[in-house]
């Protein structure tokens, strides 16, 4: 009988034992549970873009470092910016998503429209601006600091242009078209649209370029497409016929580099420098980088928030202190010490000694800026609402002041724009 009474004692001790495991358990707030996650995916293309290929491969990489499955993930692939995004995000919310993304700045306004509809489930509009002011808390914007890479990968543009200068390549004897009437040198730009999205992009890659060499001038095409392989081709070889030695672009596919890479293989001195992906595929002669994302950094970050039954920031911006923008591998035609001059300026980019929008290093007729109303707060007529110049700084994508996604629309000196594209 002793015996029996002394084993219950025990059998209570470990029953007690485990409870307050449980309850310690319970006292540390790991309610984590990555099997209750269904995400659903808004693409504007597929896998065959870049811009589209870089966001699966962040979600991808996100979902891995949360212990997501890809079953737990639902694609809509090559959605148009128009009702079908609505359709599709409804679609998602039925089949009990409890986080819907697009990837597409035009997607938002319909993305916007079904998370009023949703309020328990969370949407994200990757690019978008809308968020903040929309007054829904379900629904977020983010943004990489992608004008940093960009900058970056126009230092690595100035620094072949000097190669190209230094050796003799480049002179206004040999290649007269290649330079302005005041001497300065000819590079290109194949954008997508006027947005500040692009404006900002192309400003800061010039900026970078010219951070080498300071003679230069810069002539922007447009397309009026994100991806349109013709059109890009079309807009390189004008640009280069132009006189202008090396073209980068705002725009998805590899049509530009391509194009620039048949040129440059019959002997003209022109150069590519992307967007997204390396483009040493389609240009392994011309492409020197391309000014690339890392998103997974983002996506990381907010699966983490949904498994974690967190909020996600109603507006989020990263750069290269936190590994979330890139360029991609240097190419074989880059000019020697490029590379350790991209390690200079990315460490001083990291630790905030170099800011690419210094209003020091640019004019507006001819003028140092030292305020500027930007159109942060979105409306029908793009009302300039606040100054975001602070201390001499142009303070772009800043997400905790502002917003995450670009409102730099100053058309610098030194830069001018084609009418876009017919068609």
């Amino acid at each position: 009988m002793k015996a029996t009474k002394k084993i219950l004692a025990l059998l209570l001790a470990v029953i007690l034992l485990f409870s307050f495991a449980a309850c310690s358990a319970q006292d540390d707030g790991d309610n984590s549970d990555a099997s209750n996650v269904k995400i659903g995916v808004i693409l504007l293309h597929d896998e065959s873009i870049g811009y589209d290929k870089a966001h699966m491969d962040g979600i991808n990489a996100g979902a891995e470092a949360n212990g997501i499955d890809a079953s737990q993930i639902i694609w809509k692939k090559s959605i148009p910016e128009d009702s079908a995004c609505a359709d599709a995000a409804r679609d998602l919310a039925a089949q009990g998503c409890n986080l819907i993304i697009s990837d597409s700045y035009g997607h938002q306004e319909y993305m916007q429209e079904v998370a009023a509809e949703y309020p328990d489930i969370t949407f994200v509009s990757m690019t978008g601006d809308l968020a903040a002011s929309s007054g829904l808390p379900n629904y977020k914007n983010a943004f990489t600091a992608v004008y940093q890479s960009r900058y970056v990968s126009g230092v690595v543009a100035g620094m072949k242009l000097k190669e190209l200068v230094d050796t003799g390549v480049l002179t206004a004897d040999k290649m007269p078209n290649s330079f302005d009437a005041d001497g300065n040198i000819r590079i290109g730009y194949v954008g997508a649209f006027p947005y500040a999205e692009v404006v900002s992009g192309y400003t800061a890659f010039y900026l970078g370029a010219k951070s080498v060499v300071e003679n230069l001038v810069m002539e922007v095409e447009y397309t009026s497409s994100w991806a349109d392989e013709t059109k890009e081709a079309a807009a390189a070889q004008k640009l280069v016929s132009d006189g202008c030695v090396i073209i980068g672009q705002h725009a998805d596919t590899t049509g530009a580099p391509a194009a620039i890479e048949k040129l440059n293989q019959a002997g003209t001195v022109c150069y590519s420098v992307g967007y997204n992906i390396s483009m040493l595929g389609a240009a392994p002669t011309a492409a020197l980088t391309s000014a690339s994302n890392n998103w997974g950094v983002y996506y990381t970050y907010a699966f983490k928030c949904l498994v974690n039954n967190e909020d996600i920031a109603v507006n989020w911006t990263k750069g290269y202190a936190d590994d979330a923008v890139k360029i991609t591998d240097l190419g074989e035609s880059c000019a020697e010490g490029t590379q350790e001059k991209v390690n200079e300026v990315i460490a001083a980019l990291k630790d905030g000694s170099l800011n690419v929008f210094d209003t020091a290093v640019f004019t507006v007729g001819g003028e140092t800026i030292s305020e500027y109303m930007a159109n942060v707060i979105p409306d029908a007529n793009f009302e300039p609402d606040t100054n975001v110049i602070q201390d001499g700084i142009f303070r772009e994508s800043d997400a905790e002041q502002f917003r995450s996604a670009p409102y730099f629309d100053i058309r610098i000196d030194g830069i001018t724009e084609n009418a876009i594209a017919e068609g």
